[in-house]
């Protein structure tokens, strides 16, 4: 019976025709699960109790109107601080790499916010999120109208270093997928607290990206363990 250990497995079925070879091949490969998992919880807590990052200037950014299809104008300025909604909630930003040497949008970040904009209504009871890009609002808006993103604030970087000083960005305007998280102090000044890359070590140069999931979004985020509100998006 599931849940009952038989043959020394702990059984995921109820299938009375598992091979005992079956059965200690998957009973290995669940012990391994199960250390993948508290592995990942170690890693989130250290992310978690990072100390203090530095205090950051309040970057401008570029953003059209909330609704897609009425058009790209009028535009407003907004700084970093306004991105951030309440006391106690931290901001999560995806850099999205479009714009100045990225002259299309990139495949796998543009697959990775398709799913981002699907839950975003349960990734806001916890974080604020955005996403910038180097294009300018008018293609980001374009791109975005294609995808259906509807969901997700939209911001150009315009002419600032925001990409650059978080290293999405390098000074000849290629780009790079980065997650960033900032926290907002008492005194209303916006702080680095985490970022993240596909690159990690001279050796890994993809797999990081393997952190900028949904998870992530909590998971990397100050202030403790979250609720489980949606299947493991918000599993931290």
């Amino acid at each position: 019976m599931v849940r009952e250990t038989i043959r020394g497995a702990f059984c995921q079925t109820n299938l009375a025709n598992e091979s005992a070879e079956y059965l200690a091949k998957r009973e290995e490969l669940r012990m391994a699960e199960i250390e993948l998992m508290r592995q990942r919880e170690r890693v989130a807590e250290l992310r978690r109790h990072l100390p203090p990052g530095p205090a950051l200037e309040d970057y401008k950014f570029i953003e059209g109107p909330v609704d897609l299809d009425s058009g790209d104008t009028p535009t407003r300025t907004v700084r970093l601080s306004e991105l951030f909604t309440g006391a106690g909630r931290p901001l999560v930003i995806y850099h999205l790499m479009y714009g100045k040497r990225q002259t299309k949008p990139c495949p796998m970040c543009t697959a990775w916010i398709d799913g981002i904009n699907g839950v975003a209504h349960h990734i806001a009871q916890n974080v604020d999120f955005a996403i910038v890009a180097a294009a300018d609002p008018a293609a980001l808006r374009a791109h975005a109208r294609g995808r259906g993103w509807n969901r997700l604030r939209l911001l150009s970087a315009g002419d600032n270093t925001f990409k650059h000083d978080l290293g999405s960005e390098d000074r000849d305007g290629n780009q790079d997928s980065t997650i960033s998280v900032f926290t907002r102090d008492s005194d209303g000044a916006v702080h680095h607290f985490y970022t993240a890359h596909p690159w990690m070590s001279p050796e890994i140069k993809e797999r990081g990206i393997d952190l900028n999931r949904s998870s992530t979004l909590v998971g990397g985020a100050p202030y403790g363990n979250r609720t489980v509100v949606s299947c493991s998006v918000l599993y931290y």
